[in-house]
């Protein structure tokens, strides 16, 4: 079955995060969204209930579901909050330390007193075996079977609840990898055991062993909760297909999930950027900055030519923001964005020298923001957006959650009285202000490592918190056109719901094009779709799938390789050449100019199989043609004074409606704020397109 065909079937969606569980059902040709919150102890009782209370709004039981799509942060939170499983390491002797060592590499060489990630594993659970294959697969010295036995032996004393195996140079030879596994499965048949010759067979060591540990840090509470949420679904009667979201945006099944859990690690985010697509395409935009922001993050994507911009690492747990290297580094496919600690519940404090904080801390769904009235004191973004008169306390999550402004304010002021002001309205716009600007600060490092500017962008915001400071946050950035689309308040799921089924398979391969061997490189590439058909084909069910192949090359001597596709055909010995001429262009294009007459090579090959995603309908343009009509009047305060701004409900706004900012637009999911620099129309689709008022013109003096 594709999933481009759901919108004949009855297809649910659901990403959970760190607090609030987002649902979208597609029924029929409706579509139906809803927020609850999520239970951090058990997230599969948040989603069941979540379930249930959107399936009766449309009037249908769990039976009646044909596609189930799930994505969910959870991996990531159990790495960052080191809430995985007791691990341990076995590695080839000599290489102990190769967590801890890296690359040796410093994110900041000034600074004396750097602070490195943690290792998921510590020293005293990472063991080694005498054992060395080279980097062309000859075997120097034999798995040492006695030394074998001791590790083993020592990790049931030690009580492991995960192993992962990561032997230097198994990517070419994964015999001795193999072998660890055996023994360690015949001792221990109850603990997974992960192989770095399946989870990243790629040269460099430290990725490679980085990624596989987090694959077994996480396998066993991923593996749990899978487990319970099929055996739930089940009992009450779904009787269909259940995909995971994967890093890269696409979809794979229940037991590859299982095996490889570290390729949900960005599942949630992922969704989004597929939204923001999505929605880039529609418009035939080339540029969009995709701008989700929900309860606990903030993520920022690019998104050209209608594809957001893939990678292949990705660091969790970053001890510096937006400093590359500060964090552990996961080998993965990944749909690339930066993503940082603000969102609706993230914690306003005061630090060491007096100055007003936001985030990376999040108060979540338990207990929430002090407004949420479930027993939290700390300030938040959420209070801030109450005390400012952005939020109505009798309307929020569609009026099924009451806030309490009192306790927004005392919490507030609670902490930022004194140093910021007595004033609680002054106080709630420093936070609005500051995480702002934390925001903007991200996607203007994002923008520049890529070397562009956000000028000529135009930004989609989507997710429960974005719609409300997305203006502001544009106005920052330079950004001069915003789109709010139908559903923004749960657009990752939606996202899914457009997601392909596939899975990508790199390996190592080193070819220098000087001695290319085709036959070679062609047997790989047969392995490697053999691989990955395993996974798609039974998924797709007989749905088309297509076929990418790439060689990442490199000269001779790089750190790092460009991806060039390639023709899907057996290659020839002639293909060397094309192969430089494919590597040169992309080099030129990337860089200015090649190298003249530097020697290339080819480091790793890869293969993706996937299903066709359906091309969405052109958007339907609708100019501004009529005001709309407010459904009333709120008072907020916008930094300086209090002004009356009208309210309008989306769900009354019809298309050519216009209205000028400041203004506030409610629907179930979320608020947008139209700030007084911007002016709103909704289009043909039924979007909220916000575009900068012209700059005032000055008469010249006589």
């Amino acid at each position: 079955m594709n999933p481009s065909t759901v919108s004949r079937r009855t297809c649910l969606a659901a990403d959970i995060g760190g607090t609030f569980t987002d649902l979208v059902l597609d029924a029929g040709g409706r579509r139906f969204a809803r927020k609850v919150l999520t239970t951090p102890a058990a997230p599969q009782h948040g989603l069941i209930d979540g379930m249930r209370e959107i399936l009766a709004e449309a009037g249908l039981s769990f039976r009646d579901i044909d596609v189930f799509v799930h994505g969910t942060t959870l991996a990531t939170n159990a790495i960052l909050e080191r809430r995985g499983a007791r691990t341990a390491l076995i590695a080839t002797e000599g290489f102990r330390d190769v967590l801890e060592i890296g690359t040796e590499g410093r994110f900041d060489q000034y600074d004396l007193t750097i602070e490195k990630a943690v290792p998921l594993v510590p020293r005293e659970l990472r063991f080694v075996v005498p054992e060395r294959i080279d980097a062309h697969g000859n075997v120097l010295r034999p798995l040492d079977a006695r030394a074998l036995e001791r590790v083993v032996a020592e990790i049931r004393r030690l009580e492991i609840e995960s192993v992962a195996v990561a032997l230097l140079h198994s990517y070419v030879d994964p015999a001795h990898e193999e072998q660890v596994a055996a023994a360690v499965r015949k001792a221990l048949p109850a603990v997974p055991v992960s192989l770095s010759s399946q989870v990243c067979p790629e040269i460099r060591e430290y990725e490679r062993t980085s990624t596989t540990v987090a694959n077994a840090y996480v396998q066993p509470q991923i593996d749990r909760y899978l487990g319970a949420m099929a055996d739930d679904l089940a009992a009450r009667g779904f009787r269909g297909v259940l995909y995971l979201v994967t890093s890269s945006g696409a979809l794979t099944t229940l037991d590859s999930a299982r095996r490889y859990p570290v390729r949900l690690v960005e599942s949630g985010p992922a969704g989004g950027a597929i939204y923001a697509a999505r929605e880039a395409q529609q418009r035939r935009a080339d540029r969009v900055l995709s701008f989700d922001m929900g309860g606990t993050t903030a993520k920022i994507c690019l998104v050209r030519d209608g594809a957001p911009t893939k990678g292949r690492t990705f660091e969790v747990d970053r001890t510096r923001r937006f400093r590359k290297g500060s964090g552990l580094p996961v080998r993965i496919p990944v749909t690339e964005m930066v993503e940082i600690g603000a969102g609706g519940g993230s914690i306003a404090a005061i630090d060491v020298l007096g100055r007003a904080t936001n985030g990376p801390h999040s108060a979540g769904s338990e207990p929430g923001p002090a407004c949420y009235g479930r027993g939290g004191t700390r300030p938040t973004v959420t209070d801030a957006g109450l005390v400012l008169g952005l939020l109505d306390p009798a309307d929020f999550a569609g009026g099924k959650m009451r806030l309490d402004p009192d306790g927004a304010r005392r919490a507030l002021l609670d902490v930022l009285a004194a140093a910021v002001s007595p004033d609680p309205e002054r106080a709630a716009h420093a936070v609005h202000e500051l995480v702002c600007e934390n925001m903007a600060a991200a996607a203007r490092v994002h923008a520049v490592e890529q070397g562009l500017s956000l000028a000529d962008f135009t930004m989609i915001a989507f997710g429960g918190a974005a719609p409300l400071h997305a203006a502001r946050v544009a106005e920052k950035v330079g950004v001069r056109r915003l789109v709010v689309p139908p559903d923004a308040g749960v657009g990752s799921a939606v996202g899914f719901l457009a997601a392909p089924i596939a899975f990508e398979v790199i390996r190592t391969l080193h070819t220098p094009l000087s001695v290319f061997d085709a036959d070679r490189v062609n047997r790989l590439l047969s392995a490697l779709e053999e691989e990955a058909k395993a996974v798609v084909l039974p998924a797709a069910g007989g749905a088309q799938v297509i076929q990418q192949r790439s060689a990442h090359m490199r000269y001779v001597g790089q750190g790092s390789e460009l991806e060039i596709a390639m023709p899907l055909r057996p290659l020839t010995a002639e293909d060397a050449g094309w192969l430089r001429a494919e590597f040169e262009r992309e080099y030129t294009r990337q860089f200015g100019r090649p190298i003249p007459d530097a020697a290339v090579e080819v480091l790793n090959w890869s293969i993706l199989l996937s299903t066709p995603a359906a091309a969405p309908p052109p958007a339907a343009g609708s100019p501004p043609s009529h005001p709309a009509a407010h459904a009333g009047i709120r008072t907020i305060f916008d930094g300086r004074r209090r002004v009356e701004v009208p309210v309008f409900q989306r769900a009354r706004l019809r298309s050519g409606a216009s209205f000028s900012g400041p203004a506030i637009v409610t629907e179930a999911e979320t608020s947008t704020y139209v700030t007084a620099q911007f002016d709103a129309h909704i289009d043909g689709r039924g979007c909220i397109v916000l575009d900068r008022k012209p700059e005032p013109t000055t008469e010249p003096s006589a």
